[in-house]
């Protein structure tokens, strides 16, 4: 099992790591106050996207580091993919856009590669991996229990050359932001099918009458630049070339959008806890207290040892994800792929808790990066199914596993 990076991916990684120190660390401050100064101008909050940013995509695009989350573009592996995936999550709102790598972005266009027609691809493919658009994924429902997906309620109904699509949606992210062109929807096509062939994918333009964006929710008081939107769709039609796929082919795309993507994410987790660890060491070694280095004290090296135990573990086991989806697929790779779901946040945001605590009152502003990358590591316990659904799904594994190699009768024999 080599999960090495390979070479040509070990040159865009000493790329990239130049690019973050020279263009996008000095970056964040300019980002951070070219935002709020849109926000103030718009009497509170701004989804505008910073100068700042488009110097920085133009930047990352003559040197080569541009579309890399697409194998099929960029020649990478997911396992040479994870590791310039992890550095972007060291600042995680400014590097992965300025690499036109940003979820959900990198979703829809995964979806509109593989099972989009070419006048899709041609409309909104083409844009967004120029970078020049945006994109909003619309699942996730307000009323009913979106963890178990069967449950999603909006409709989409064929009425002669066009769907009419009735629901209620929330945390579709992008929308907010005023490039954002397209939205793909799962919404049920035929409440009588199977229950796994109910839903379908459908391609709706954010300019289409009567989709109408409610608000943009924030995250612990946190609202991300491009938003995480609540939309109403009220009887908005859109042609039948708009389907994504067949109907009743839903899930069957969400599973593949889902797979590399969690691959993604858990990698950002990852570079954030990097991060984390390193601002906590710098902090407490540049700090002094009870007569020497905060460093010196045994609960902060007790912090320290612990975090880089668990990012070493972590990385792992992403790394482990990646290669088997490279070898067999986002399928045969479920049960790593739910565990990392779960894992990779989980220690982003250990690692970045202790850092805050090592921080003391610092560590809760905004002078810091690590309370707001502590808020996005917690919200994705939730985000794209929430860990108990992922534990659910490693267990089920296992006792699978248990159940079909235990001998007849074992059990009764062991409560005897």
């Amino acid at each position: 099992m080599d999960l090495g990076p390979g070479s040509r991916a070990s040159e865009l990684l000493a790329t990239l790591r130049t690019f973050m120190a020279e263009h996008v660390y000095p970056a964040e401050k300019v980002y951070a106050a070219e935002l709020g100064a849109a926000a103030r101008a718009n009497g509170g909050v701004s989804h505008v996207l910073p100068p700042v940013v488009e110097a920085l995509k133009a930047e990352a695009r003559k040197l080569g580091l541009w579309n890399l989350f697409l194998p099929d573009l960029s020649g990478l592996t997911n396992v040479e993919y994870a590791y310039l995936a992890e550095e972007t999550g060291r600042s995680p709102y400014l590097a992965p856009e300025a690499l036109n790598c940003a979820a959900p972005d990198t979703g829809n266009m995964e979806l509109l590669h593989m099972f989009g027609t070419p006048e899709q691809r041609r409309r909104w493919l083409t844009p967004l991996l120029e970078g020049t658009m945006r994109s909003g994924f619309s699942m996730t429902e307000p009323d009913v229990a979106s963890s178990d997906a069967r449950n999603i309620s909006t409709s989409i109904v064929r009425d002669g050359d066009e769907y009419v699509i009735n629901g209620r949606k929330w945390w579709t992210t992008g929308a907010a932001d005023p490039r954002c062109d397209i939205l793909v929807l799962m919404g049920k096509t035929d409440p009588e099918a199977a229950a796994h062939r109910q839903q379908s994918m459908i391609l709706v333009p954010v300019a289409t009458p009567g989709v109408t964006i409610v608000r943009s929710l924030p995250i612990f008081g946190y609202h991300d630049q491009h938003g995480h939107c609540e939309i109403r769709f009220d009887d908005v039609r859109v042609p039948v070339t708009n389907l994504l796929g067949a109907e009743g082919d839903g899930f069957a795309i969400a599973q593949a959008r889902l797979g590399p993507g969690r691959i993604h994410h858990a990698m950002r987790c990852v570079g954030m806890a990097e991060r984390g660890l390193e601002l906590m060491v710098r902090r407490t070694t540049a700090r002094e207290a009870f007569g020497g280095p905060l460093s010196d004290q045994g609960v902060i090296r007790n912090w320290i040892a612990e975090s880089r135990i668990e990012i070493e573990q972590a990385r792992l086991l992403v790394l482990k994800a990646a290669w088997l989806i490279d070898r067999v697929g986002a399928k045969g790779a479920a049960t790593e792929i739910a565990a990392i779901k779960v894992v990779a946040p989980r220690v982003a945001r250990n690692v970045l808790d202790r850092s805050i605590q090592a921080h003391g009152g610092g560590g809760v502003t905004d002078d810091f990066p690590i309370a707001r990358m502590w808020a996005s590591a917690r919200i994705l316990g939730i985000a794209d199914g929430p860990d108990e659904v992922h534990l659910r799904t490693v267990a089920r594994t296992q006792l699978r596993r248990y159940r079909d190699t235990a001998p007849a009768g074992a059990a009764e024999k062991g409560r005897g």
